[in-house]
């Protein structure tokens, strides 16, 4: 009877890691892993401004099907935000991570010192 309920669980913890493709996935990702294969394996090819137009949208269609965005998505939207200087939508854009996804905390907080510390460092030169 133990076995049997072990493997019960077992079967629906494998059924629920397998619900992130398809029909009934439980984030819209859009074009977001292709875009960060592109800019990853070709670098220049997803200037800053583009994935910021691209992620953009995959944003706006998420919200338009009342889907929940993809972990990840709001952290590079900010991070390209502060690659082409905009300190204060990169920073919106890292809150709302971390509001949508807790457990990023300490890494999007790590995020955000640099950019104050880059910011002040600016200031004083």
């Amino acid at each position: 009877m133990q076995k049997l309920f072990i493997s019960g669980l077992l079967l629906a913890a494998l059924s629920a890691c397998t619900a992130t493709r398809g029909p009934g996935q439980l984030y819209y990702w859009g074009d977001y892993e292709d875009l960060i294969y592109l800019s990853y394996k070709k670098p220049g090819n997803a200037t800053p401004a583009e994935q910021i137009e691209r992620l953009s949208k995959v944003i706006d269609r998420a919200q338009a099907e009342g889907k929940a965005v993809a972990p990840g998505i709001y952290a590079q939207l900010g991070m390209m935000y502060a690659m082409v200087g905009n300190q204060s939508a990169a920073e919106q854009m890292l809150m709302e991570e971390k509001a949508r996804f807790p457990e990023s905390a300490v890494f999007i907080d790590g995020m955000l010192e640099r950019a104050k510390q880059m910011r002040e460092e600016r200031a004083a030169q």
